[in-house]
């Protein structure tokens, strides 16, 4: 009979973490109302989920892709919706934010259907049915090995098949840490990545991470590989790691990056300081920090007004490879709208500016990463130098914000594939 026994089916039930779901409800009755409810458990034993309001067409169907929410925690025609506009369960710690530290396993996500337009109380109502679905940062056959050589620190990541492959030195922000997920994926798209960790909380740094020799080494590890094709190696920067970024594609005289992506960055920076010296004058001039009405802090303002001395920021006529900036126009973080805006000028000047493309997104935040994943407009921040704990306020808007992660990533790994493959168009992704 219609309706007796309500099947789900989610495809893939095992993919990659930019890859689209279809999520598909059969066998209801016609015009019923449910809720689809998705839940993780994060690392750090915290509960996230995402729901949304449907009613089932005339065959007794919900079609995730195709049909809309009517309400919840996203709206409209979402197909990814149950996975972008998760947050945290109420009664959460606060500050919270979902970041995969360990890429070998998945992101399990149960995904469910209730009966009826359901808020809150999922704990205490038994689904009608439930899936469970896992999300990948590596794809199979994608080799991880730990990199601990000439001083260097990070993670390398091969992806499967003979190769060779072009090669990406991956460097995150002012977080310090290792972070591994984005050169997992990379690396499951077909590019060998190698996540380089440059702000260390512990006591084991080298004598010459302050300089750009750290940074050089880190970069001839990935070019050497005997994966990797020599001339294509690119470098990919968020925030801090936009810095160094910039900084070693004008000024570094050892190696030659075959293009950049650099994500929610500034080119101001002191040019004859060392990155450490650079992060820690940030730190230190603190008197343009603002707080909003919670107490999250402002941080958008340190480099602002944009300087006019050169020596504040890098010469970005000395730019001689591709570069795509990724800017989120809401970016409460960093002032990347107006850095955006000058360097480009800059290029324009010297003659360059056909080497740039700018992606700009209204009411996206400062922390664009890969696809899908759960936009927080402020979340807990560990200063590193000072090892103080602040509430950050990273701006942008869900939807905006989860518009601007799907774009751009494909276009970053369009932008990387255009640059570093001889034959770019006949690259095809890993799949699960």
């Amino acid at each position: 009979m219609v309706g007796t026994f309500p099947l789900l089916a989610v495809q893939p039930t095992r993919g990659l973490v930019d890859e689209v779901i279809q999520v598909v409800v059969r066998n209801l009755h016609p015009a019923l109302s449910v809720t689809l409810r998705s839940l993780h458990r994060s690392e750090d034993k915290d509960f996230w989920e995402a729901f949304g309001h449907y009613i089932s067409d005339d065959q007794g169907t919900v079609t995730v892709a195709k049909d809309a929410s009517l309400g919840g925690t996203y709206e409209g025609t979402e197909p990814m919706g149950l996975l972008w506009s998760m947050q945290p369960v109420p009664g959460s710690r606060t500050g919270l934010r979902l970041r995969k530290m360990d890429v070998l396993t998945p992101m399990v996500v149960h995904i469910s259907v209730y009966s009826g337009h359901m808020t809150e109380g999922f704990s205490k109502q038994s689904p009608l049915v439930t899936v469970v679905t896992e999300r990948w940062y590596m794809a199979p056959g994608v080799c991880r090995i730990d990199i601990r050589e000439h001083g260097v620190r990070g993670t390398l990541f091969l992806p499967p098949g003979p190769g060779p492959f072009p090669g990406v030195l991956d460097m995150w922000g002012g977080g310090g840490g290792l972070v591994e997920y984005r050169s997992g994926l990379l690396a499951s798209h077909g590019f060998v990545s190698m996540a380089l960790e440059y702000l260390f909380h512990d006591k084991h740094r080298t004598s010459d991470i302050d300089s750009k020799t750290y940074f050089e080494k880190a970069f001839r590890i990935v070019q050497e590989h005997p994966l990797v094709l020599k001339d294509r190696v690119a470098l990919f920067g968020l925030c801090l790691g936009t810095s160094v970024t910039l900084n070693m594609a004008a000024y570094s005289k050892a190696i030659s990056p075959r293009c950049c992506v650099c994500v929610s960055g500034s080119h101001v920076q002191q040019v004859n300081k060392s990155i450490h010296e650079v992060f820690t004058k940030m730190n230190e001039d603190r008197s343009k920090t603002r707080f909003d009405e919670e107490g999250c802090v402002i941080s958008r303002d340190i480099i602002l007004p944009i300087p006019t001395d050169p020596g504040e920021k890098v010469d970005m006529g000395r730019i001689k490879c591709p570069l795509m900036l990724v800017v989120g126009e809401d970016d409460q973080n960093w002032a990347t709208v107006e850095s955006a805006k000058d360097l480009s000028q800059m290029m324009r000047a010297a003659g360059n500016e056909h080497l740039l493309t700018i992606l700009q997104y209204p009411d996206a935040g400062h922390l664009i990463e890969p696809p899908y994943t759960p936009h927080l407009r402020a979340s807990n921040f560990i200063v590193p130098q000072i090892q103080q704990k602040v509430i950050m306020l990273w701006g942008g808007y869900p939807k905006p914000h989860a518009d601007a992660q799907e774009d751009s990533w494909e276009k970053s790994l369009g932008f990387l594939r255009q640059h570093l493959y001889p034959n770019h168009d006949s690259v095809a992704k890993a799949k699960l």
